[in-house]
């Protein structure tokens, strides 16, 4: 009499003993020809030979798409590192301390495609004391600067800095970016603010990046320290 089998074989089973029989398919050669999946891009079935190929044509998709990004994303940062360096050297070559506002303003705006863009400077010697840059900022907007330890981007909720713009009813989202003499982040004391304005809401949002606009923010602080000095 036949003793019938009380344990059945599980895939599980097959799979411990195909992972610990890597010979197996060398003595079965047979098997691996006749195995049959389905597509990842249809329901016909393939051989296990092209659903392999398929996967592996997936993968190198993926790669070259990734490597594309790469590509692009490194192109972007460095058009973007010369219109840095171009901006720079026109503050170098700016020799009136009047006009270095105003001209970093609309290098700003032309270098960088911002629609709107203002500085404003307080604590500045008398010489400069009457200038359009120096004028009009309250108390509460130098204690925001103050508070700001990197750039602030969001949607315009009423900023009182958006009426140093010349159009602030179009300004949807702004970057708010504290002038210091020190690097973004330290705790030395604010002296001005430069601010980016755009009519796109999402222009200058809360999950972007800042790492730029804080060398921008070091750049044009270094540029105006001087119209602080007596």
């Amino acid at each position: 009499m036949t003793t019938p089998i009380t344990n059945a074989i599980t895939e599980d089973d097959i799979a411990n003993y195909l992972a610990n029989a890597p010979d197996f398919f060398e003595r079965h050669a047979e098997l691996l020809a006749a195995v049959q999946l389905t597509s990842p891009h249809s329901n016909r079935a393939v051989s296990l030979q092209e659903r392999q190929a398929t996967l592996l044509r997936d993968k190198i998709k993926v790669l070259e798409s990734r490597t594309m990004d790469m590509i692009r994303h490194g192109n972007e940062n460095a058009m973007l590192s010369d219109k840095l360096v171009q901006w720079a050297r026109t503050l170098f070559l700016t020799t009136d301390p009047l006009d270095l506002p105003g001209r970093m303003a609309d290098e700003i705006e032309t270098q960088f495609l911002v629609p709107q863009v203002a500085i404003k400077v307080w604590g500045v010697s008398p010489a400069f004391a009457q200038a359009d840059f120096a004028l009009g900022v309250n108390e509460d907007t130098q204690r925001f600067a103050a508070s700001l330890t990197e750039p602030f981007c969001g949607v315009n909720s009423g900023f009182e800095v958006v009426n140093w713009l010349s159009n602030p009813s179009d300004v949807k989202s702004l970057a708010i970016l504290p002038l210091r003499a020190g690097l973004i982040g330290s705790t030395e004391a604010a002296f001005g603010m430069l601010v980016l304005a755009s009519p796109d809401a999402l222009r200058f949002n809360p999950t972007m990046g800042t790492e730029f606009l804080a060398r921008l923010a070091e750049l044009a602080s270094a540029a105006l320290s001087p119209l602080t000095r007596e």
